[in-house]
C-alpha cells in the first residue's frame, strides 16, 4: 500500500493503539479506547504532554467499540486497524478512509509494543521518532535495572478492580522482572507467569516484600477499588509489604498495561517508589 500524502488526520480504531500514534507527530487523531473517555488514562499527568500537543482529538470509540458514525463524522485521512479486534468492521473501513490493517499475529502490542511504535513510525513515516522513544525507554529500563541491583527481596503486582485483584504474571510483566531484574513471588497454588485472579488469603500466602496496588480507579475515585475492603483486616496487617510499609498504589490502567506511555510511566513509577 503506498501513501500519497502525509496524513493529517489519522484515526486508529484498535483500542490498543491510541498510545502508540499518540507518540507521533499528527495535528489531529481520533481514538478508539478500551474504556470510557471519562475512565480513560487520556486525563493522566503522563499522556497530558501527548494529548496536549494535538490540535483535535476525537473520540470514535469506547468499550472496545469503535462507533461507525463517528468515525464517519470525523472524516480521517487514514484508519489504522488490527486484524483480528476489528476482523468484524474491516470490510467496511476503506468505503471511509485508506485503511492501513496490521497483523496483529506478527505485530502485537500485547507482547511488544516496540514493534507496534516502529509499525506506526514506517506508516506515518515517522520512522526517526519511533527509533528515539523506543532507545530512550530502553536507556531508562537499563538505568532502573542498574540502580536496583541491591535490592533484597521478592516485589509482586496487583490489578485492582473494583469486584477482583489479579495478580500479574512475569511473561506479561516482562519490563518490571526482566527489564528491570526485579524478583517474583514463588507460589505452588498460583500461576506465577501468567498471573490469576486471588484474594487476600492467597496474597498472605506469597506474602511479598514488595506489593504495588494497580488500581484502575486511579483517576476516578468513584469507582470502588476492593482492596480498600483489605485495610482493616488481621491478615492484610501481617502482611510482610505492610508491616515494612512497603506497599505502593500506582496507575494499574499505565503501568500494568501494554502500551509505550503505560510502560515509560510504571518503570518511573516503580523505580521511585522503591527509593533507588
Amino acid at each position: 500500500m503506498t501513501i500519497e500524502k502525509q496524513p493529517k488526520k489519522v484515526a486508529v480504531v484498535h483500542w490498543g493503539y491510541a498510545d502508540s500514534l499518540l507518540l507521533f507527530d499528527v495535528p489531529s487523531v481520533a481514538l478508539a479506547l478500551p474504556f470510557t473517555e471519562k475512565q480513560s488514562v487520556l486525563h493522566s499527568e503522563s499522556y497530558k504532554p501527548y494529548v496536549e500537543k494535538v490540535q483535535e482529538l476525537k473520540i470514535v470509540g469506547e468499550n472496545t467499540q469503535v462507533n461507525m458514525e463517528a468515525l464517519l463524522d470525523y472524516g480521517p485521512d487514514l484508519i489504522i486497524a488490527g486484524n483480528t479486534v476489528n476482523k468484524e468492521i474491516l470490510a467496511s473501513l476503506p468505503q471511509i478512509a485508506q485503511t492501513v490493517v496490521i497483523d496483529e499475529q506478527t505485530t502485537s502490542v500485547w507482547a511488544d509494543w516496540q514493534s507496534v511504535v516502529t509499525k506506526f513510525g514506517e506508516i506515518l513515516g515517522q520512522e526517526e521518532t519511533a527509533k528515539r522513544y523506543i532507545a530512550d525507554y530502553q536507556a531508562q529500563l537499563q538505568s532502573a535495572k542498574e540502580k536496583l541491583t541491591a535490592l533484597d527481596g521478592t516485589v509482586a503486582f496487583v490489578q485492582v478492580r473494583d469486584k477482583a485483584v489479579w495478580l500479574q504474571g512475569t511473561n506479561y510483566l516482562k519490563p518490571y522482572y526482566e527489564g528491570m531484574g526485579l524478583k517474583p513471588p514463588t507460589s505452588a497454588n498460583l500461576d506465577m507467569q501468567e498471573g490469576a485472579q486471588i484474594t487476600l488469603e492467597g496474597l498472605s500466602v506469597l506474602n511479598p516484600d514488595y506489593l504495588f496496588l494497580g488500581y484502575f480507579n486511579y483517576n476516578d475515585k468513584t469507582i470502588p477499588a476492593l482492596t480498600d475492603e483489605w485495610d482493616d483486616t488481621a491478615v492484610w496487617s501481617k502482611l510482610k509489604a505492610v508491616q515494612n510499609k512497603h506497599v505502593y498504589g500506582i496507575n494499574g490502567e499505565l503501568a500494568l498495561g501494554y502500551g509505550p506511555i503505560g510502560n515509560m510511566y510504571g518503570v518511573k513509577a516503580v523505580l521511585e517508589a522503591l527509593g533507588r
